[in-house]
């Protein structure tokens, strides 16, 4: 299978940074970076953020750093976490998105675990990635443009959550269904098979009332 790969990311979750670690050369060749909104994604389905429950967010920060730790990942996380990260999802897309623009941003924030929105922190970010334009940059009309853009096309993808790959109208959310996507890429009739096909039609048998369910 040739086609390219939609990775859906944002820079407020560890994940994707952990499971970009796992993609080697020949993965990054069919895989294309592309920085969403995860409020944006929230919002639309009405989730919290894994940061928005207190408890998730403690089980978030030490199963992430477990995992970096058992992969040998630099990992310290931010100092503040939820941040804003619309300057750097912006910045992303200024340079074009490229893995090695992706990898040094993530690499500041969760390997060194330096702030994802203080003045300061972007300034050191900037001198990373050699640029002298910071705030032209990230204020640039055609990024917020694109990220917007980018963000309404993985809702309407039925895209929930990041790190998700998009490929062939399917979704592969998390780093735990990287296996998953490989397979299919060896295997594209993969979920044609009786067994995937009965999941598509699952009815439900009971339904939470919004009230609660909000």
């Amino acid at each position: 299978m040739g086609q390219v790969a939609d990775w859906y990311f944002d820079y407020v979750s560890p994940f994707p940074y952990l499971q970009m670690a796992r993609f080697d050369d020949r993965m990054r060749r069919e895989i294309r970076p592309r920085p969403v909104l995860f409020a944006a994604l929230l919002n639309h389905w009405g989730h919290k953020g894994p940061a928005e429950i207190p408890t998730k967010a403690r089980h978030t920060y030490c199963l992430t750093h477990f995992m970096a730790q058992t992969r040998r990942l630099p990992f310290k996380g931010p100092p503040r976490h939820p941040f804003n990260p619309l300057a750097v999802l912006r910045l992303s897309l200024s340079l074009g998105a490229t893995f090695d623009v992706v990898e040094t941003i993530y690499g500041h924030i969760w390997g060194e675990g330096q702030d994802g929105q203080s003045p300061e922190s972007l300034a050191a970010l900037a001198r990373k990635l050699g640029v002298d334009d910071l705030d032209a940059r990230i204020n640039d009309a055609a990024a917020k443009d694109e990220l917007r853009r980018i963000s309404d096309e993985a809702i309407a993808r039925g895209v929930f959550g990041v790190p998700t790959l998009f490929l062939e109208d399917n979704l592969f959310w998390g780093d735990d269904a990287t296996d998953m996507y490989l397979a299919f890429r060896r295997d594209p009739a993969m979920f044609e098979a009786p067994a995937f096909k009965r999941l598509h039609a699952v009815p439900a048998a009971a339904v939470r009332p919004k009230s609660q369910a909000s």
